[in-house]
């Protein structure tokens, strides 16, 4: 649909393609509305949840702006879930690259496992599912050591 607007009925940025800066708008938005959605409502509900509690009100009591308030004390206690849901999307952002390469036309690892898997290349179908699950473990275990430094009740041991 952004194709259809933005590229045919609007002339305003090229249907596919890659080389200069207006190239990567529309795959960029394709590729990250879902996701930045998803953080979104979550940080919302994890931040409606934390604004509730007592220590919040007591900085309120304090004399803490409201501004310090949201960045210093809730947002800090509200990022443990949402950057579960960060490392989780990031396995939406490999499976939707796959999409989003064949149908912008960029040439990319998702592009070369559509044509690996039409053109039955087992072995390069085998490597790219690899080298997916292999950056979906590594975003994971980053996530779970970022839990230690956000949140120092949490250690490992």
């Amino acid at each position: 649909m952004l194709m259809l607007l933005f590229a045919v009925y609007l002339h305003w940025l090229p249907a596919g393609g890659y080389g200069t800066a207006a190239h990567f708008v529309l795959p960029t938005i394709t590729l990250a509305a879902f996701s930045v959605a998803i953080i979104a409502r979550m940080t919302r509900s994890s931040l409606l949840e934390v604004l509730n509690q007592e220590y919040v009100r007591t900085a309120h009591a304090k004399g803490v702006p409201a501004r310090g308030v949201v960045f210093r004390h809730a947002l800090k206690n509200a990022l443990i879930p949402i950057l579960t849901v960060v490392g989780l999307q990031f396995g939406a952002l490999l499976g939707g690259a796959v999409l989003t390469e064949t149908t912008f036309a960029w040439p990319g690892i998702g592009r070369l496992l559509v044509s690996a898997v039409s053109s039955r290349d087992y072995a390069v179908v085998q490597g790219i599912v690899f080298i997916f699950a292999s950056m979906y473990v590594v975003v994971n275990l980053a996530v779970d050591v970022l839990y230690g430094y956000v949140d120092p009740r949490i250690h490992y041991g």
